[in-house]
């Protein structure tokens, strides 16, 4: 059932270099891409022994930087952005180059890691001549020093989700999540970590259904969103984390009424009522509205965690994500 998409992690096609791992993670609404060539490598290691420090990138050559934008100070920033949150990783930019295409310009980067564990390799893109974006393999990705700033902005103004913890948007986490992904009922266990190790961030949970692979996903999307008209919040969230644990009974049609109306009588709601609601119109507006919401801001799997902008696999290791989101708040000058 999960159809992988090289489009992964962040931003997400530059972000699969960024952490490869990651990419088994999630579900998507797009076929899989067919496979690309490796990234060309940077100058070659000796086999034997096997690297136990840090790469020796060659100087770059002042030839190699004849474009003017973007400066390899806005490089180096965007890749701090990026890499900052794992001290091993290194990184050299080795050229910026004009290209036939007036203020499209080639940017070649080395990366490597300090403990020697991975052979270097070279990251090239392409930055676009309106200095916000860049074209890596067949995405387009935000940059700059601030690359996660606009997708912020949006969640800030369009994530209406239901939301557990602060009211303050300093630190927002924002999860896209379909009912009937199991991918993101793994995910369950890192949000309720989340809850209780970040008491200072607003943990919102925005539908982003994919009827396509999951028939009952969009029936249970607007059947969470009546609950969280009816009971509030903290209801929703209860019945979402029934409806999880039930999740294998959304496989069918009957399974998935019986599962949406034991849940929401486990919350203490009449599912006659909610299914009142479900047949408003303006229900399955208020979720095709999150699913606009995810599309505007590229996310195409599930689940995802926004981080002030930053698109992270909600299912990674703990470990990993709450480290990244650690870092993500000193960036945007949030106590942690």
């Amino acid at each position: 059932m999960t159809r992988m998409f090289t489009r992964y992690f962040g931003a997400l096609a530059l972000m699969a270099l960024f952490l490869p791992a990651l990419q088994s993670y999630a579900q998507t609404q797009v076929p899989a891409a067919p496979p690309q060539a490796p990234a060309a490598q940077a100058p070659a290691t000796p086999s034997a022994p096997a690297p136990t420090g840090p790469p020796k990138f060659p100087p770059p050559d002042p030839a190699n930087f004849t474009a003017t934008s973007p400066t390899k100070d806005v490089v180096d920033a965007f890749l701090q952005a990026n890499w900052g949150y794992d001290p091993n990783r290194m990184w050299q930019v080795q050229a910026i180059l004009k290209t036939p295409v007036e203020g499209v310009s080639k940017v070649v980067v080395f990366v490597g890691d300090r403990t020697g564990k991975e052979k270097p390799s070279a990251l090239v893109f392409f930055a676009l001549p309106d200095s916000k974006h860049i074209i890596t393999g067949d995405q387009v990705v935000a940059f700059g020093e601030h690359p996660f700033a606009d997708a912020r902005a949006q969640l800030e103004q369009r994530a209406d989700g239901p939301y557990r913890g602060s009211a303050s948007k300093s630190l927002e986490l924002v999860e896209f999540a379909d009912f009937q992904c199991p991918h993101c009922k793994e995910a369950q266990a890192n949000m309720d970590k989340l809850v209780a190790d970040f008491p200072q961030a607003r943990i919102v949970f925005q539908n982003s259904p994919i009827p396509s692979i999951h028939p009952e996903a969009m029936n249970a999307a607007e059947f969470g969103v009546c609950v969280e008209k009816l009971g509030g919040s903290t209801a929703f969230f209860q019945f979402a984390s029934a409806v999880f644990d039930a999740q294998e009974g959304l496989g069918t049609s009957d399974g998935a009424t019986l599962t949406l109306n034991s849940a929401a009588t486990k919350v203490g709601l009449d599912p006659a009522k909610v299914s009142t609601c479900v047949a408003n119109p303006q229900t399955k507006a208020e979720v095709e509205a999150s699913l606009k919401l995810g599309a505007d801001l590229g996310i195409s799997e599930v689940p995802t965690l926004v981080i002030n902008g930053r698109e992270v696999p909600a299912n990674v290791p703990y470990d990993l994500l709450k480290k990244i989101i650690q870092y993500q708040a000193k960036i945007d000058g949030v106590t942690p």
